[in-house]
């Protein structure tokens, strides 16, 4: 690698600038570089650590401190990414990744990526690109039908879906939406009367989306769940708690119940929930963001029941849909709201067709102006596996983790902490099983947390954890794309072999 020379008669001439930045058989002949050597990737992703094994700052020591004055050979930097770049990436398009959620992509959500890069269309309004908002807007009818979401959040029913980059997003444009819609009618005064409310299992993107939307830190609310509800928020604590802030003199404003929480993937109960919300005409916002792919398959759909109660929902087909990393669909009962809230209509993006108001500017749905034709990699999906194939690559991820779910079950030195709802596992060694109370948790989380970290300082599986009513647990999650049951297998003995030479190192100093 190449750094900045002093020589700056080169570009002062001008013979720095012969190249063209897009000759298209150049870019034929490079595209087709990064092709194989993705390839060649896929084809030997099992063989990296899929835990990056760096130190911090590793890449500085490695890379020059300053640009190249002088074009560099893409051959030359395929190798500096062989050789510096990809021991530092944690690969999570290994078949032996299991940890947080899964990034679940595919031949046909990168070729749509690609597409999408190709075009570089910057889609903020219909006439920016009218097929890139066209599509979109069919998209996600075609995935509001087979999530079977009531009508009115489809464009067919006077609602309408959109794709945005993450559920902080999708959170973050609903609650701006809910918050102004409030504001509209008791006056702008009165947003430090607003609450937002969660539960101590809901995503951080939900506080993190209240203080930037405004809300008093003091109005967030996290309402506590229990075991006895497998952590899922229970309609009446909501209810105990929301009285109490109405008798405060406090507006609730906004819930956002989980289908799939980040811990557990346990599930909040959403009719109950959303008939506490609608007696104080609270917006609720769904979020399944992991969930939400496999309620798709009618075996799981029975986990959005009550759906019909809110005014939104989202789930990221990035997660588990196979459409690679961004794409966040959410469903809005009331796109009106979105618009009244976020749009801005300098002339300069004045136009006939938005005059009309017979076409969607997604610009006025989410927080920036521009915006990525996401829309091509989710019809490229849809499109090349079908829904019959979709639904079973979630089946065999269910399967895997079932079987995985019966290995740790057959082993009574281990046990499931939480029922599993979908394919993730969460489980901890307890090989003394006594009172978990006092000194003797703190022995067992101490136990898992070493364990884990031994596990995945191996390379040989990444997974993460969690705390959950004060135990340290260790989550199984499988989605990624290449795995199959032999991983599974392979993982599971893998963790007894090092929970018995940690049991074994532990006895050996007592």
């Amino acid at each position: 690698m190449g750094s900045l020379a002093n020589d700056t008669a080169l570009e002062i001439n001008g013979s720095a600038f012969s190249l063209n930045p897009l000759d298209p058989e150049e870019f034929r002949r490079q595209g087709h570089l990064v092709i194989d050597f993705l390839a060649d990737y896929y084809k030997n992703v099992h063989k990296h650590p899929v835990r990056s094994q760096v130190e911090p700052g590793y890449l500085k020591k490695i890379l020059p401190e300053s640009a190249p004055n002088q074009p560099e050979s893409l051959e030359t930097i395929l190798d500096d990414i062989t050789n510096h770049i990809v021991p530092g990436i944690t690969h999570w398009m290994s078949p032996n990744y299991f940890a947080y959620f899964p990034a679940s992509g595919s031949t046909a959500g990168f070729l749509g990526e690609m597409l999408s890069t190709g075009f570089n269309a910057v889609c903020f309004n219909w006439m920016a690109s009218p097929a890139a908002t066209e599509l979109e807007t069919i998209v996600t009818d075609w995935l509001g039908m087979l999530l079977a979401l009531p009508k009115n959040f489809l464009f067919s029913g006077g609602g309408g879906g959109v794709l945005q980059g993450t559920t902080c997003e999708a959170i973050l444009c609903t609650l701006t939406a809910a918050r102004d819609k409030v504001l509209n009618k008791i006056g702008k005064d009165q947003i430090g009367r607003l609450v937002v409310y969660g539960s101590d299992q809901t995503h951080c993107a939900l506080q993190k989306a209240a203080q930037i939307a405004g809300i008093h830190p003091a109005n967030f609310r996290a309402v506590r769940t229990f075991k006895s509800d497998a952590f899922g928020l229970n309609p009446e604590e909501l209810r105990k708690v929301v009285s109490a802030d109405v008798v405060a003199g406090l507006i609730p404003l906004y819930l956002c119940p989980t289908v799939g929480t980040t811990s557990s993937t346990a599930v909040d109960q959403l009719p109950g929930l959303c008939s506490v919300a609608a007696e104080h005409e609270m917006w609720v916002h769904v979020d399944a963001a992991y969930a939400g792919s496999a309620c798709t398959c009618p075996e799981f759909r029975h986990f959005i029941d009550g759906v019909e109660g809110a005014m939104s929902f989202s789930f990221n087909a990035h997660k588990w849909f196979f459409t690679n990393l961004d794409c966040c669909c959410l469903w809005v009962q009331e796109p009106q709201a979105l618009v009244n809230a976020l749009s801005t209509n300098p002339e300069y993006l004045r136009n006939k067709a938005t005059e009309s108001q017979k076409v969607v500017d997604y610009k006025d749905w989410q927080i920036a102006l521009s915006r990525r034709f996401r829309a091509m990699k989710l019809w490229m999906v849809m499109r090349s596996y079908g829904v019959v194939n979709l639904r079973n690559f979630l089946r065999s991820h269910v399967k895997m983790a079932k079987l995985f779910e019966g290995l740790v079950l057959a082993d009574e030195r281990f046990e499931i902490v939480v029922p599993r709802n979908f394919a993730m596992v969460c489980f901890r060694f307890d090989p003394n099983k006594k009172d978990q109370t006092g000194p003797e948790l703190h022995w067992v989380n101490e136990l898992n947390r070493v364990l884990l970290e031994d596990v995945n300082s191996s390379g040989r599986l990444y997974m993460t954890h969690s705390v959950i009513g004060g135990g340290y647990v260790i989550r199984f999650a499988v989605g990624a794309t290449l795995t199959e049951e032999r991983h599974v297998r392979c993982a599971w003995k893998l963790l007894q072999e090092h929970a018995e030479a940690l049991l074994g190192e532990h006895k050996r100093l007592q």
